[in-house]
């Protein structure tokens, strides 16, 4: 089995991740993943098939933002915080804080 492709910490470019976590599933996975260590891939969402999940494990761990491992017939899942912490400070908890808000309603006219 070929080893899944990790950017190297300075590979990881800003505009990749952004495009990844644009995503509302990747974006439950990544507040999942924020409260640290390894998850068991098919633990962190439910109902959505094995097919959509693969996909959208390549493009988070393609773009830096998570490291997949495996672990006998498991694949585990966990944030690469350190990493983006130090190409990016701050912009996980900047997001992740976004995220917690509710959309500003726009005024009726």
């Amino acid at each position: 089995m070929l080893e899944p492709h990790h950017p190297t910490r300075e590979q990881i470019r800003l505009e990749d991740v952004l495009a990844a976590l644009g995503n509302p599933l990747r974006m439950t996975v990544l507040q999942v993943l924020a409260s640290g260590g390894e998850h068991p891939c098919g633990a962190i969402v439910e109902g959505v098939s094995k097919s959509t999940l693969t996909h959208h494990w390549r493009v988070l761990r393609e773009s830096g933002v998570i490291n997949q491992r495996a672990s006998g017939r498991t694949l585990l899942l966990s944030l690469r915080r350190e990493d983006l912490d130090a190409r990016f400070p701050m912009l996980l908890d900047t997001i992740l804080a976004a995220h917690q808000k509710p959309p500003a309603t726009q005024p009726r006219n």
